[in-house]
């Protein structure tokens, strides 16, 4: 596997493993997604807080909603004062403004909007607190044994954890099951009003074969990714937890799909198979001491080229040289009675809105 080290990482290393109890690895795995076996994993039982890689709980919950019934595609998304209150990354929609379902999961997966998700858990499950209840009932009618919800967006909280394993059955599910919506996961940007925003998963467009999924990151999460990729008719998913930055969390999915491209996986496990083992596994562990200081910050931003560009050294990734295929999202579009939230809210019929210019911090 090509693997970068300097001073200032070896540094932040050996204090994270003094406070991590002498954890050796951040977790990943690497799955078929057609039959299931894994192909390579490191620490896939190992506790971890999943930031905005939450978000494809959220929008698995949603699809299921949808199979159900129980809303369809154009369904409103109503954004709640609640909602607009959300910390960045976000739209910065004002209270009352309405999108429809498709465009909130576009948004979520290009954008990874806060304000949208908690939108999506109002509109679809009456708060956000049912909407969380739904997503636990799911990830356990799925077998995630070892992830617990408690918001629809993946802004830290202690109580709010997954695994690599978990997030594999996850990504796996969500392509088995809906495969009718796989173009949410792969798209390179979208534009509301004349605000582009490209997608955070930098393996589209530069690993072949490369369809999605999501990525996320906080300061207790690091940097987070589940990444497919499909060759040949095969599909083969690789989750990265915890990578220093979002060069390391590329190359290493990028080595990581690579390497499972070349294996069988004839004999190796099913997911549904294995078995907890390994370290921390009911206690998360918490990167801030590692990916938030000043040195840690510098070193990233040390990474990019004479444009401000990341530079991503892995040699089975190529240039993003071509115009990234823009998606249009907005408000408005919306057909159906608006949801209980709205109607809590106080919120009046709406109208479409002006242009924004979404806000940024963490999610991505």
């Amino acid at each position: 596997m090509h693997v970068r080290f300097s001073f200032t990482r070896l540094v932040a290393a050996l204090v994270f493993l003094s406070l991590a109890g002498g954890a050796t690895a951040a977790p990943y795995i690497v799955v078929d997604a057609g039959s299931g076996r894994v192909l390579a994993e490191s620490e896939p039982f190992r506790r971890w807080y999943p930031a905005s890689l939450t978000k494809l709980m959220t929008t698995y919950t949603v699809f299921r909603a949808i199979r159900a019934g129980e809303i369809t595609l154009q369904s409103p998304v109503v954004v709640s004062a609640n909602a607009a209150a959300e910390r960045p990354s976000k739209m910065g929609y004002p209270k009352g403004s309405v999108l429809t379902i498709d465009n909130a999961i576009k948004i979520l997966m290009v954008k990874s909007a806060n304000d949208i998700a908690t939108a999506v858990a109002e509109s679809v499950g009456g708060s956000e607190r049912a909407f969380a209840a739904r997503m636990n009932t799911e990830a356990q009618r799925l077998g995630m044994t070892g992830s617990h919800w408690v918001n629809a967006h993946g802004w830290h909280d202690d109580n709010q954890y997954t695994t690599a394993r978990d997030m594999a059955i996850l990504a796996t599910a969500i392509r088995r099951e809906f495969p009718q919506y796989d173009g949410y996961f792969s798209i390179e940007a979208i534009q509301s009003g004349r605000t582009v925003m490209n997608n955070h998963n930098s393996l589209i467009g530069r690993f072949e074969g490369a369809d999605g999924m999501k990525t996320g990151y906080t300061c207790p999460s690091g940097f987070n990714l589940v990444a497919s990729a499909e060759r040949r008719n095969r599909r083969v998913i690789a989750v990265v937890l915890g990578a220093e930055s979002v060069e390391e969390r590329a190359e290493t999915a990028a080595d990581l799909l690579h390497n499972g491209f070349r294996r069988t996986g004839f004999g190796a496990p099913r997911l549904e198979q294995m078995r907890p083992s390994g370290t921390m596994l009911t206690q998360a562990t918490n990167m801030r001491p590692v990916i938030c200081t000043s040195a840690a910050r510098a070193e990233r931003a040390a990474n990019r080229d004479e444009q401000g560009r990341r530079v991503i050294r892995s040699p089975y990734m190529t240039e993003f040289n071509r115009p990234r295929r823009i998606v249009q999202v907005g408000l408005g579009g919306a057909v159906g009675v608006l949801p209980a939230a709205a109607q809590i809210a106080n919120v009046p019929i709406p109208t479409p809105r002006p242009d924004y210019t979404p806000l940024t911090a963490e999610g991505g």
